[in-house]
């Protein structure tokens, strides 16, 4: 009979689940950097990279703090989370509107660590390992500072940028629209007064015949 879940084994579960997604991260993050075409969403990534790495560290040193062998398994959330990313980059190309696609994707990832430290620090208490809460208290600052600074990013002009890009894509476009009407027309035009001149050159050639018959039969 398979003994029953402790809150120490959920912890254990928790912390191997989002160290793995913290790893997939420290991946991720150069290749949003690398999308990215604002300097600032670069260095505020390339930043956050660092506190990354930092993050792996302070979990491999939590199971220490709690006996338990360094291991991993699979984050869900977070790989989904980075697999959107990575198809957006892949499927768009470098402009404002992928950096503020950078920093929706960015803030996921931020809002479920979010999440993740802030119970992990809640049962590292009742388990008695506050030298663990205190640990992962620092990651979950960072973690909340980095997605403010992205919503400051967003809100500073990455938005704005996005929908002036996309409103002069749609005046080019229209644009284009205008000078396909315009060539149609000048088209029918053309065509209109070809017909008109073939329409005039055949009643002139009438016209000369009839007078023609005319003058044969007075004569």
């Amino acid at each position: 009979m398979r003994d029953e879940t402790t809150l120490r084994d959920l912890f254990t579960e928790e912390l191997q689940d989002i160290l793995h997604g913290e790893r997939q991260l420290v991946k991720a993050l150069p290749k949003m950097a690398k999308a990215a075409t604002s300097p600032e969403l670069r260095e505020a990534l390339q930043n956050h990279l660092a506190e990354t790495e930092e993050h792996v560290s302070r979990l491999e040193q939590a199971f220490e703090l709690i006996d338990e062998t360094v291991k991993t398994k699979v984050c869900a959330g977070l790989q989904g989370i980075i697999e959107e990313g990575s198809d957006v980059i892949k499927e768009h190309d470098k402009s404002p509107a992928l950096d503020a696609a950078i920093i929706a994707g960015g803030q996921r990832a931020e809002h479920y660590e979010i999440a993740v430290y802030g119970t992990l620090m809640a049962w590292a208490r009742a388990l008695g390992h506050d030298d663990v809460a205190a640990l992962l208290s620092d990651t979950l600052e960072e973690e909340k500072a980095a997605d403010e600074k992205l919503t400051e990013l967003a809100e500073a002009g990455i938005n704005q940028a996005a929908q002036s890009s996309q409103s002069g894509e749609d005046e080019e476009a229209e644009e284009g629209e205008t000078d396909e009407e315009d060539e149609e027309m000048a088209a029918a035009g053309s065509s209109a007064s070809k017909g008109r001149s073939r329409s005039s050159s055949t009643s002139n050639s009438r016209g000369q015949a009839q007078r023609a018959r005319g003058r044969s039969q007075r004569s």
